[in-house]
């Protein structure tokens, strides 16, 4: 299978740079995959095509600000880091531009607070171990100077921190944001609620894997980065429990849906608790074991995400969809417009 299948083209202007406000007033895309047909509405008629017992399943991570801006200590030269792995013993895992510039005991200045050494280089990652020594508490550091690890493709500084944030967001450890769920307001939530639907959080920290750009021609080559997950025994039991009951199982999000799809034990027919590791590559040709319908955004040409939900809705049907939604004039990316697949 060959990823140049999964392009498309985006004109200039497309890429949403701030969030809706309010977030559940962003457009949203009804994808039917029985009647093969696209309806648009807003978010906030979300509830309309949930029903009584379906379970809402949402990502609950926090992004942390793993963005630096520093100098290098011999020159002054400016850098830019992006914390990806925290590997022990206050050694990060990162990538850094320019690269090409530091090497093996190139020291970093960030802050009166905060330095840095380069303990080692993987040239074939483009990975930086960082040796780090500071004053006082790194996440407190890490608040004060620290910036959101917001996209490239995002030019427009944030008004606040928390916009790169979901409304639900708990558990501190992602370096992006899971993206399908900005367009959830509180008021929204209760109002799913308030109509029977359960809604259950379970957690994966974004990290490289699912935005590392796809190098290889064949699908089937792609190695992902692997992503800590955590799902509690009380989530796991509500959502076996609706899966017996043929409930529907809603999933949030591409990274909640390789969690639950991870998780997922074929032996049992049922998700398992505790944490662990997902490395798992949904592309077209999968089966989805473990959810009925999925919310998602619009993602970039031959990312990881878009081949979810080419694998989730088809490939001839997903790709339709984007052609529509630049017709109509869709927000895309992070920041932009949603779907429903039902």
């Amino acid at each position: 299978m060959k990823l140049n299948e999964y392009d498309y083209y985006l004109p200039q202007g497309f890429i949403a740079q701030k969030p809706m406000n309010p977030r559940d007033h962003s457009r949203l895309m009804v994808l039917n995959r029985l009647k093969k047909n696209i309806e648009h509405r807003i978010f906030k008629d979300l509830p309309e095509f949930l029903q009584e017992g379906d379970v809402l399943v949402l990502n609950n991570t926090k992004v942390f600000p793993s963005r630096l801006y520093g100098v290098k200590e011999q020159t002054m030269g400016k850098v830019e880091v992006l914390l990806v792995k925290l590997m022990g013993d206050d050694c990060w895992e990162a990538l850094i531009r320019p690269g090409k510039r530091v090497h093996v005991g190139t020291g970093l200045i960030f802050s009166d607070e905060l330095h840095g050494m380069i303990q080692k280089i993987n040239i074939e990652k483009g990975l930086y171990t960082i040796k780090f020594t500071y004053n006082g508490n790194f996440k407190e550091i890490l608040r004060k100077i620290g910036q959101m690890p917001t996209p490239p493709y995002i030019k427009k500084k944030l008004e606040r921190k928390e916009d790169y944030q979901t409304v639900y967001s708990e558990n501190e450890g992602s370096i992006a944001a899971p993206t399908a769920g900005f367009h959830f307001t509180k008021s929204l939530i209760e109002k799913i609620k308030s109509k029977g639907i359960e809604i259950i959080f379970i957690m994966l920290h974004v990290g490289r894997g699912t935005f590392e750009p796809i190098r290889v021609d064949k699908l089937e080559e792609h190695k992902m980065g692997m992503e800590y997950y955590y799902i509690s025994p009380s989530s796991a039991k509500k959502i076996n429990m609706a899966r017996l009951e043929k409930r529907r199982i809603i999933s949030v999000g591409t990274t909640t849906t390789r969690t639950l799809e991870t998780a997922f034990q074929r032996e049992t027919k049922s998700i398992q608790s505790g944490a662990g590791w997902s490395d798992i590559f949904v592309y077209p040709g999968y089966h989805f074991n473990a959810i009925d319908v999925l919310i998602t955004n619009f993602h970039l040409p031959k990312s990881t995400p878009l081949l979810m939900a080419a694998a989730f809705a088809g490939k001839d049907f997903i790709l339709d969809s984007y052609r529509e939604a630049i017709d109509k004039e869709y927000r895309f990316y992070s920041f932009g417009d949603a779907m429903i697949i039902i």
